[in-house]
């Protein structure tokens, strides 16, 4: 199947009573910092707290009543689960959410706020996990990326963000499993033809860095990174090839510069964010995407999902200064 803007364009009205068009937030304070004109996509103010909200939903809306009846499934490190819980409670239907162990106390806790089950295991077993109970109860699953409906619900993000600034000269996305850069870059593509779309994504798993020197999607192996919502370890299936016709290139990045990233956007920012969300911003930081003083720079900020404890890691940032 062939994924096109219409797709995105058709998404948009779909979820459009069910999602808040987030702001596009010129930080000046940053310039110095980075080196360009800083903008920041805030889709840590998005219902839900992220932007998974918007692929979700529009999946959520395509399903018969019969299947709603049915109950909905998902593999989440958190923020897709609670979308998906969010979602499934707008439609009156049961949602079970597979999580890893060790995702956040703060996620674990929203998604069971909205209604919906949670079920724990290994990081690297959720989705055999979440397929088994599809197959037990018959509900439908809803995946985090691969999925062309979900891909599409994210892309209006870039519709959005290119609508509140066409001068934009480069978009920086996080990037996991391909759905939130797939869409997002599909978007920004199909309406400009001068704006770079790069992904961000932790050096500790570099799934589209290697699977783009192998021409095809490869599994790296499980290391643990401060980015929580990024710990996909391979790109997805549909979302690869779009990926790979879009995105002008990757940056692996350290978690030392991520952290940093956060330190920076909440202390001279002022915007709180999720480690995974900083990443681009750690990107720059660390030198390995390019940009210029002159260059105006969007930043999606992926998602605002933490708590406390979270925020005791930015002490360790100072070191890194």
């Amino acid at each position: 199947m062939e994924f096109t803007g219409k797709q995105i364009q058709e998404a948009r009205e779909r979820i459009a009573p069910f999602v808040d068009e987030t702001p596009l937030l010129r930080l000046k304070a940053l310039d110095a910092y980075l080196g360009c004109q800083v903008y920041v996509k805030a889709e840590c103010m998005q219902k839900t707290g992220a932007f998974k909200l918007r692929g979700a939903m529009n999946r959520i809306l395509t399903l018969t009543d019969e299947e709603l009846s049915r109950g909905i499934v998902a593999a989440s490190s958190g923020n897709h689960g609670r979308a998906i819980a969010y979602g499934a409670r707008m439609k009156g239907a049961r949602a079970v959410i597979v999580m890893p162990r060790t995702a956040p106390e703060a996620k674990k806790k929203a998604i069971m706020e909205l209604g919906a089950e949670v079920v724990l295991c290994e990081a690297p077993e959720r989705f055999e996990v979440a397929e088994r109970i599809c197959m037990e109860r018959g509900s439908t699953m809803i995946p985090p990326y691969d999925d062309y409906d979900v891909m599409a619900g994210q892309g209006t993000l870039g519709l959005e963000l290119m609508e509140q600034c066409p001068e934009l000269s480069t978009v920086i996305v996080p990037a996991s499993g391909g759905g939130l850069i797939g869409g997002v870059s599909a978007a920004v593509k199909s309406v400009s033809d001068h704006t770079k779309v790069y992904g961000a994504e932790p050096s500790a798993l570099p799934r589209y860095t290697e699977s783009l020197k192998a021409g095809e999607p490869v599994l790296v192996p499980m290391k643990k990174s401060l980015a929580d919502a990024l710990v996909s370890q391979r790109p997805g299936l549909k979302n690869f090839p779009v990926v790979k016709a879009y995105v002008d290139g990757f940056a692996s990045v350290d978690d030392p510069f991520m952290l940093k990233g956060m330190e920076l956007l909440l202390m001279e920012g002022k915007v709180l964010a999720e480690p995974s969300a900083c990443i681009g911003i750690g990107a720059v930081l660390e030198g390995r995407i390019p940009v210029g003083k002159e260059d105006k720079v969007c930043f999606v900020i992926s998602g605002g999902n933490l708590g406390f404890e979270q925020l005791e890691i930015l002490k360790d940032a100072a070191q890194f200064a």
